[in-house]
């Protein structure tokens, strides 16, 4: 299993509109992530800033991420997020959300 981590900004001005369609995921774009082994995936608000988490449990996170994206159904979700979202990725990277790289975890076990 791997971690991933990301940060975006939430345009002010859309903030509502991003929460409201976050409170009903569409079940199929829900299915994608699923499929592409994604795992507990969570996104943090604090001010303007999105924190996305997620797990992944699969053998070809590239591969599964080209499938996320060649999805209908997550590319409309997509159409109705991303005016919502203001990247803070360089440009060139290929990044919308930047990648964060984790500099600790605490893992299961160890001394109670």
């Amino acid at each position: 299993m791997q971690r991933y981590g990301t940060v975006i900004r939430l345009r002010p001005e859309r903030r509502a509109e991003y929460l409201r369609l976050h409170a009903e995921v569409w079940p199929a774009v829900e299915r994608t992530l699923r499929a592409a082994h994604i795992r507990n995936y969570t996104i943090f608000l604090h001010g303007d800033l999105l924190f996305g988490y997620y797990e992944y449990v699969g053998a070809d996170h590239d591969a599964d991420q080209a499938r996320i994206a060649a999805d209908p159904q997550t590319q409309r979700w997509w159409r109705l997020t991303d005016p919502c979202q203001e990247s803070l990725a360089e440009p060139g990277s290929g990044h919308w959300w930047t990648p964060m790289r984790e500099v600790w975890h605490l893992s299961e076990g160890g001394e109670a």
